[in-house]
């Protein structure tokens, strides 16, 4: 069994505001992501938010909502209450600004984990890890105890044996939006729809 943790409650700095709301051919970023994961293989799926909006969003695909009243101390709180939350051990995190990824995308990963599953399933293209990631169960003392905005990067970093990559040949699968340069880009290419 494994849940899907569904990163939500950040503040979008570098956006100026709420960049998983901002609109791509009809349909708000964290929509499109919810949709690949509602559409996927995983068992579970919990969303953490920070806003009512993002809630009342989350509420309306059925997902499972849980508040984040920490995120100004950094992504680590909500993995840290996806863990919490989650009726499974085994746990696949989503940042919410990649628009492109592809419930293919996630069943691969799924099957890649299933395949061995003592590792860390990370995606990479090009060289550069990305998300989402799936961390097994002896990872979750660990994934309790992170900390700031780093997620599991430093566990990642301690366990270099445990990783298993997953080579993704189609780069706008994992395209975050950052900055409103991204956005007007993808609205550019139109490569949603």
């Amino acid at each position: 069994m494994i849940t899907g943790i569904v990163m939500a409650s950040g503040f979008s700095n570098r956006m100026g505001k709420d960049k998983l709301l901002i609109e791509i051919n009809g349909k708000k970023i964290i929509e499109w992501v919810l949709e690949a994961v509602k559409a996927s293989n995983l068992n579970e799926i919990i969303l953490i938010y920070r806003t009512k909006e993002i809630k009342r969003i989350a509420d309306s695909y059925g997902i499972k909502t849980v508040y984040n009243p920490n995120a100004h101390l950094g992504q680590s709180q909500s993995v840290i209450l996806g863990v919490e939350n989650s009726k499974s051990d085994t746990y696949m995190f989503f940042v919410c600004d990649q628009p492109f990824i592809s419930s293919e995308l996630i069943n691969n990963l799924i099957e890649e984990y299933n395949e061995s599953p003592s590792k860390i399933v990370i995606p990479y293209y090009q060289g550069k890890i990305n998300m989402p990631i799936i961390f097994p169960p002896d990872f979750k003392e660990d994934l309790l105890k992170v900390e700031g905005d780093k997620g599991g990067r430093e566990i990642i970093h301690k366990n270099p044996t445990r990783i298993k990559k997953v080579e993704v040949q189609d780069e706008i699968l994992l395209k975050d939006i950052d900055t409103i340069e991204d956005s007007e880009e993808i609205r550019v290419k139109n490569c949603l729809g």
